[in-house]
């Protein structure tokens, strides 16, 4: 279901899913991105939004409002999903433009910038990505 038929409300509640509000369409594959490697990441990212799995749980994370977050207290536990639309460069610092599902008033309208670097990647954001083919 698209997000304006479904808006996230972060509260926990009975599923509302309505199947005709849904769109028609099934994954039929994935593509992994290899693990550990910021221009794999970047290849990807600019054919299309990847999936990617972040750890979340701290902090850090939780109370982004603005900036790079480059923070390596972020960790590499993945226990979140998101999705990375782009990347770019902010003060000579390279990052990964994800868009959140925690609502527009989380970080920047619903986004992080989360620092580009060799590895995992700060909260473990090169480990675990792909994207689907439908």
């Amino acid at each position: 279901m698209s997000e304006s038929s479904y808006p996230y409300k972060a509260v926990d509640q009975n599923c509302s899913y309505d199947a005709n509000n849904a769109y028609n369409f099934n994954v039929s594959s994935w593509t992994a991105v290899p693990a550990d490697s910021v221009s794999a990441l970047q290849s990807a990212v600019a054919q299309q939004p990847v999936s990617v799995t972040i750890e979340a749980d701290k902090l850090c994370f939780q109370m982004y409002s603005s900036g790079v977050l480059n923070n390596t207290k972020c960790g590499t536990s993945l226990d979140h999903a998101v999705a990375a639309v782009g990347y770019g460069n902010e003060g000579g610092q390279d990052y990964w433009l994800v868009r959140n599902s925690w609502g527009s008033s989380w970080g920047e309208n619903g986004y992080i910038k989360i620092a580009a670097v060799d590895g995992p990647g700060i909260c473990g954001i090169q480990m675990d990505s792909l994207w689907p083919s439908v």
